[in-house]
């Protein structure tokens, strides 16, 4: 049974380890544009079953609770918090934040489409609205040279005021795509998430419309990382290491004693 003990508080100090490594990743990423955190969820590991519920006790009665051991507990996955961040405005017009459900679409260098929530946008050499690390953004909107007025609606449509003209000209508009389940995206960094069998498929169309946010020009979403909460997390996850560790020690000094006494 103690060298059992020893088992079940090592995998608690490699589920804590776990767990702390998430919280890491959530204060790193305190300042991230568009960060979604993540909580990271446990599970019990399998029962050694030693006397079932129900189970005849004598000839007349059935044991009413039974005898079962837990064998320790695993991380069973993380899940990305996918609440508001705040926004901050910032007055550039190529800043672009979500108020609600939706991603951003880009273009990969494979041709695949990735999403974001990061709308920190800047123009190409070409004119072309590109994220910081240069993947175009799909629907992909073109900025003539020479425009002026750059304004897009809370729908995604893009308009500019072109060199020699007095109206503004339409030159597109930014879609956004939402999920059934946006937990389920895979996070490839860099901002960036792709589609899974978990997410569902894209919902692609205008921005504020069939559950998408609306778009606002000139903002952005900031991390929806509380770090009062994340803080508060790691000081009861070192607690816990804390705990599992002694429990490990107290065992270990049960051992010895054993072996110095039998």
């Amino acid at each position: 049974m103690t060298n059992a003990a020893l088992h079940v508080a090592r995998t608690g100090l490699d589920a804590q380890n776990l767990k702390m490594q998430v919280i890491a990743n959530n204060l790193a990423n305190v300042n991230t544009t568009g960060f979604k955190k993540d909580r990271a969820n446990f599970e019990t590991l399998a029962y050694q079953q030693i006397v079932a519920q129900g189970a005849s006790s004598d000839g007349q009665n059935q044991f009413a609770v039974g005898l079962s051991l837990g064998s320790g507990v695993q991380m069973a996955g993380t899940a990305r918090m996918e609440s508001q961040g705040s926004l901050t405005t910032t007055g550039n017009g190529l800043d672009l934040a979500i108020e609600g459900q939706g991603y951003f679409q880009v273009q990969m260098a494979d041709g695949t489409t990735a999403y974001t929530r990061a709308g920190n946008f800047s123009l190409s050499s070409e004119g072309v609205i590109v994220t910081p690390d240069g993947q175009p953004l799909q629907p992909q909107i073109q900025i003539p040279e020479g425009a002026t007025g750059l304004t897009i609606g809370s729908d995604g449509t893009v308009s500019a005021t072109l060199a020699g003209e007095s109206e503004p000209t339409e030159l597109g508009r930014i879609e956004t795509a939402r999920f059934v389940n946006p937990a389920g995206l895979q996070a490839l960094g860099n901002n960036l998430y792709t589609e899974t069998a978990a997410s569902g498929q894209a919902q692609t169309g205008a921005a504020g419309t069939e559950g998408r946010g609306a778009l606002r020009q000139g903002a952005l979403e900031g991390s929806n990382v509380n770090v009062v909460e994340e803080l508060v997390d790691m000081i009861e996850t070192q607690r816990a290491y804390e705990v599992n560790s002694k429990m490990i020690s107290a065992t270990d000094e049960m051992l010895q004693y054993a072996n110095q006494n039998m």
